[in-house]
């Protein structure tokens, strides 16, 4: 039988506070439109899904300067103990009518209960969305255990530059497994070629901001190199990037292996169109992660050369994997 919960969902951050979002960036200025002006954040939890309706608000007209984040921050509980198996985001008008990937600057979902196993000292960034808005589905048998009570919040912001937009709304639904269901647990890790963990945020430099690194024209290629603090089997990556991005890519140095190759699609101008299914990690099988190998993200731009505006690019993934190395003991890349 389904259960309709209608909840009003509590602020329990200042305004300006600033949240890591694996790729969904965000920091302390004051000129985002919020949903400072919504009255409830609907939650339904059925059998198989919990979503979580946003709105309606009225986005202000466009202005320049990097994407801030003065972001309405809600918790909520679920009645019991959830396994999250996929999810998906959405952008529309009041009356229904589907708006533009680009009008959503991020959805997050957070576990203030949970300690985050990639960013010392924060949360657990388990969910989210960029404008990829890309729908996200598990290996069959594997989930991200929402425990019964805790403390999950959600946090949305809308693109500063989209047109003025009246009864702006966002859904996030988040597919659940069927009670009794066996599943094995995932933990969720971010990783970036950007800086992705909100308390290091005072570590970026002088060409990464809120919206990420800065590219010049022509082609971008920027890495990083990265550490993990656990070791664990990937089962899926759901990868973030904005506008004129061309590859994100994952490399254990010490193997030399290839672990993730993400290619998007793009117009001709660059805007993002999509992470089409192929290039999105998924698979039982998984590869394995540890804390000794040396590891290095990868990103690529190309910002045409005629086009005066300044572009930030972000390459990020959420990798959701198992504690431990996959059960072949073989670090398996999922590049041939």
């Amino acid at each position: 039988m389904n259960r309709m919960l209608l909840a009003t969902l509590l602020t329990i951050l200042p305004a300006g506070t600033a949240l890591a979002d694996g790729g969904h960036h965000h920091g302390a200025a004051p000129a985002v439109p919020t949903l400072k002006n919504q009255v409830t954040t609907r939650i339904a939890v059925t059998d198989e899904t919990v979503t979580l309706t946003f709105g309606p608000i009225d986005l202000p007209s466009p202005h320049e300067g990097d994407l801030a984040a003065s972001l309405p921050k809600h918790v909520f509980q679920l009645p019991e103990d959830t396994y999250m198996t996929g999810y998906k985001s959405e952008v529309f008008t009041k009356d229904g009518k589907p708006l533009p990937q680009n009008y959503l600057h991020h959805i997050l979902m957070m576990d203030n209960d949970k300690p985050s196993v990639s960013c010392d000292g924060e949360p657990l960034f388990f969910a989210g969305a960029g404008l990829e808005m890309m729908e996200a589905r598990f290996p069959e048998g594997y989930a991200v255990k929402l425990g019964k009570g805790k403390h999950l919040m959600s946090v949305v912001a809308f693109y500063h530059k989209a047109p003025p937009t009246k009864d702006v709304m966002a859904r996030f639904t988040m597919y659940t497994a069927k009670k009794g269901k066996p599943m094995k647990e995932m933990d969720v890790y971010q990783v970036g070629i950007n800086i992705v963990c909100y308390s290091k945020f005072a570590q970026r430099g002088p060409d990464q901001t809120d919206e990420g690194i800065e590219t010049k024209p022509g082609v971008s290629v920027h890495s990083a190199p990265l550490k993990f603090n656990m070791d664990g089997c990937v089962k899926f990556a759901y990868p973030h990037g904005h506008d004129e991005l061309l590859l994100i890519t994952l490399d254990n140095k010490t193997t030399k292996q290839t672990l993730l190759r993400t290619v998007p699609d793009v117009g001709m101008d660059g805007t993002f169109l999509a992470f089409q299914p192929h290039q999105v990690y998924r698979d039982a099988q998984g590869f394995s992660v540890n804390t000794k190998d040396e590891y290095e993200m990868t990103m690529v731009h190309h910002h045409p050369i005629h086009n005066p505006n300044v572009q930030h690019g972000m390459g990020n993934y959420l990798l959701y994997m198992t504690p431990g190395a996959c059960p072949s003991a073989k670090a398996a890349s999922s590049v041939q």
